[in-house]
């Protein structure tokens, strides 16, 4: 199992562990001090085997752990490993690696391929806002970066996608996928980074 995977499998167990109202109210409970299973059936009404079964759960993924006290089992809630596991876990830098392997521009394509004709002409321009910006961007491959077009150029590339080429320009300026000089004389692509 490579690291990614790990990092998977330790988020998922984390979120199962705190996917239930019960253990959720034991993590609260054991956050305030620690408890016997017993104590803790009690106070949330619910069985012993119950609150056992919740805790194993807990404790797989690490944030719970026992100790012995007379005849009892004494619960505590590990702090330090629910705090570093959250923020280990739900990092913002680590979150988006959980879909690495997620095709991120299958939706585009799929807008793309309900909207277009197999020669790349627009059957017609979507309205809604999402499905008009996949198509922009679709449309804008066909502009160099670092080029300046005059309005005429641009005008030519675009009524090779579709008829209204004047939509589709304001468009691609509205969305800040192109711009131009105020007086309309040259456009150019902006860096989608």
């Amino acid at each position: 199992m490579n690291e990614q995977d790990n990092m998977n499998e330790q988020l998922l167990e984390f979120f199962k562990a705190l996917a239930d109202a019960n253990r959720l109210k034991i993590v609260g409970l054991l956050a305030q001090k620690d408890f016997s299973v017993e104590q803790m059936a009690e106070i949330l009404g619910i069985g012993s085997s119950t609150v056992s079964h919740h805790l194993s759960r807990l404790s797989k993924a690490g944030l719970v752990s026992a100790r012995a006290e007379s005849y009892y089992n004494v619960y505590s809630l590990n702090v330090e490993r629910l705090e570093s596991l959250s923020k280990e876990l739900l990092a913002k830098n680590k979150l988006p690696s959980i879909t690495e392997d997620v095709d991120l521009d299958a939706y585009d394509q799929k807008v793309i391929k309900n909207y277009s004709n197999p020669d790349g002409t627009l059957k017609l321009i979507p309205t809604q806002q999402k499905k008009l910006f996949a198509i922009l961007i679709f449309v804008a491959q066909k502009f160099e970066f670092g080029k300046k077009y005059s309005e005429k150029e641009v005008n030519q590339v675009l009524e090779k996608f579709h008829p209204d080429y004047a939509f589709l320009r304001r468009s691609l300026i509205d969305f800040k996928i192109m711009d131009r000089e105020v007086s309309g004389g040259s456009y150019w692509l902006l860096d989608r980074q």
